[in-house]
């Protein structure tokens, strides 16, 4: 990308903002992207296929589990992951998705709620890209309300046995290990699954419109006998998962704004070369009203998405600030993916160009860890003082 390119797409010089180190991670983060993930995505996401290979490779780079201190991980700050998510989702939503699922979900619920044997069982090697793990919470008819899942687990002489459903499920059929979330009869529990445990069955979910570079899956329990080490010891509750999902929707801030980036820039470059009626798409009043509106959603939503993260290496990031960052930021990542498809007209329609791959993805990610009436509910909660979740 040349230094012109990015000047256009940053006009408030955010990065002014960033530290030498910060400016580091996201050039590093940048040139992986360029050269492992855009030279192969369109034909990864034409054919829904996840790279696997690629996970030891994120290992090396650092991202996984970046935010993480100890077991090998690679304890970064949150402004850092922040760009790293950013960088990976410019390339595509289904790299950073494997990227946030196992670190800010599968990784951040063995470390923020495991035992210490877990933590040295799984981290190290999930860290380097060897293993992979998945985050089971929603099911088929829990997905928002995650308090109704119906998934249980009881207790028995020997450890726990394990029943029930889980839906949409990002890596369960290639994981080496499942985060399982289960009713029993002291509430919700964690549970380490391991893969090839006996009654345990993931599907990939096909075929899918979006996030084909991805892995989903439905996944089903029969009579999944668990040993006493299984379960998480620290997380009771729904406190549990609802802090590793808040890990999560935090890189989804700045993740969804590096698809954004990447769609305008994709129209904009088209514009400055695509002639009509004898002059550039770029000179005509509509097309530039355009791109300057994608481009004044992009510096605001990176410049909340900052902001989010300088109050979580603070310490003073609430839930209800990372709510509005996801929701603005996935809503106006959207709209900017399909207004940039308009400035490429019926080419944008192909695997060539980028943003209505990124639209696609972003109709995941609009979905997955809160959807915006979610998000909505909890701000209106938070403002109003009034639970709504409930009719």
């Amino acid at each position: 990308m040349s230094d012109s390119m990015m000047n256009t797409s940053d006009v408030l010089a955010l990065d002014s903002l960033l530290t030498a180190d910060e400016l580091a991670v996201r050039e590093k983060v940048r040139d992986f992207t360029a050269q492992r993930i855009r030279p192969k995505i369109a034909q990864w996401y034409e054919d829904a296929h996840f790279p696997r290979g690629l996970a030891p490779e994120l290992g090396e780079l650092g991202v996984l589990g970046m935010h993480l201190e100890g077991y090998g991980c690679p304890g970064r700050t949150a402004v850092e992951y922040g760009l790293a998510a950013m960088e990976l989702e410019a390339g595509d939503s289904g790299i950073r998705t494997f990227v946030s699922v196992q670190g800010s979900l599968a990784m951040t619920a063995i470390h923020k709620w495991g035992s210490e044997a877990q933590k040295e069982q799984w981290l190290p090697r999930m860290a380097a890209g060897e293993l992979i793990g998945c985050f089971a919470l929603t099911e088929p008819d829990a997905g928002s309300d995650p308090s109704s899942m119906t998934t249980v687990a009881r207790e028995t002489a020997d450890g726990w046995v394990l029943d029930g459903a889980k839906r949409w499920i990002g890596l369960a059929s290639i994981a080496d290990v499942m985060v399982v979330w289960a009713n029993t009869g002291d509430g919700i529990r964690g549970f380490l699954v391991p893969a090839g445990t006996a009654g345990v069955t993931a599907t990939p979910i096909e075929p899918k419109l979006s996030m084909r570079a991805s892995v989903q899956c439905d996944v089903t329990f029969d009579a999944v006998e668990l040993g006493p080490e299984a379960i998480l010891p620290g997380a009771m509750g729904l406190r549990g998962p609802f802090s590793c999902l808040n890990e999560a929707r935090y890189g989804i801030a700045w993740g969804a704004m590096g698809a954004a980036r990447d769609s305008y820039e994709a129209a904009l470059e088209y514009a400055g070369t695509r002639l009509q009626f004898g002059r550039p798409l770029s000179g005509y009043q509509l097309t530039q009203e355009k791109l300057v509106n994608m481009l004044v959603e992009i510096q605001k939503g990176t410049l909340l998405a900052l902001h989010l993260g300088r109050l979580k290496d603070a310490g003073h990031l609430q839930p209800q600030q990372i709510s509005l960052g996801k929701l603005n930021n996935v809503r106006e990542a959207i709209k900017i993916a399909r207004e940039a498809r308009t400035i490429l007209g019926g080419n944008g329609v192909t695997l060539d160009y980028s943003p209505l791959r990124h639209a696609n993805n972003l109709e995941s990610v609009r979905t997955y860890e809160g959807t915006d009436e979610v998000h909505t509910l909890i701000l209106g909660q938070h403002i109003t003082g009034i639970g709504a979740f409930r009719g």
